[in-house]
């Protein structure tokens, strides 16, 4: 099993959410979990590669070509996937992982988490997706999506079927029991057949 992790890159990130990370990918690889992540050495990106890493655990990066020439690329990787483009590096993470999970981060990280969220909620695929909700940082986010479920822009199952956890235990544990919900488009979803 391999879990994508998407994760800011910046190098101000602090250090309880750097020493989080790197504990966290030291926590998949003792599970046999592999990663798969962004392909960088910064930030909390390069922190839970370099916790996975520790742990004799496989990580596998994806990175386009141009940011492999601006030299951000993690030099230890169990291996790195060399795309054309942004584009290809998302396909890329989707299809390597058997789940997705969001450390903190910015505008990049959200994007790519609500891309693989929305993709299940279309029926897109049927991996979990999870969020590592570390210092509470994602509290007001789960706020927000609370307030979307309650006027009807989400659906409670689509909003339950977010996955929230504090560690790599409870994250692993809610991954392995995932059911995941009926497409937004299912026919059986909207008429309540099968």
């Amino acid at each position: 099993m391999r879990v994508t992790v998407f994760a800011s890159a910046s190098a101000q990130a602090p250090d309880r959410f750097v020493h989080a990370a790197t504990a966290f990918g030291r926590d998949l690889a003792t599970a046999g979990v592999g990663l798969v992540y962004g392909g960088g050495k910064t930030g909390l990106m390069g922190a839970v590669a370099d916790g996975a890493l520790s742990a004799g655990g496989e990580v596998v990066g994806v990175m386009p070509q141009s940011l492999v020439d601006a030299e951000i690329a993690h030099p230890g990787l169990s291996s790195l996937r060399i795309v054309g483009s942004l584009h290809e590096r998302k396909a890329a993470l989707a299809d390597l992982g058997d789940g997705f999970a969001a450390l903190p981060g910015g505008a990049g990280t959200l994007e790519e988490l609500f891309e693989a969220w929305t993709w299940q909620q279309l029926g897109l695929h049927t991996k979990p997706v999870a969020l590592l909700n570390i210092d509470d940082y994602w509290n007001p986010l789960l706020h927000a999506l609370d307030q979307m479920t309650e006027t009807g822009f989400v659906r409670p199952a689509d909003r339950q079927s977010l996955i929230v956890a504090s560690d790599a235990a409870e994250l692993l544990t809610a991954v392995a029991t995932f059911v995941p919900p009926p497409g937004k488009y299912d026919r059986s979803a909207r008429t309540g057949t099968s």
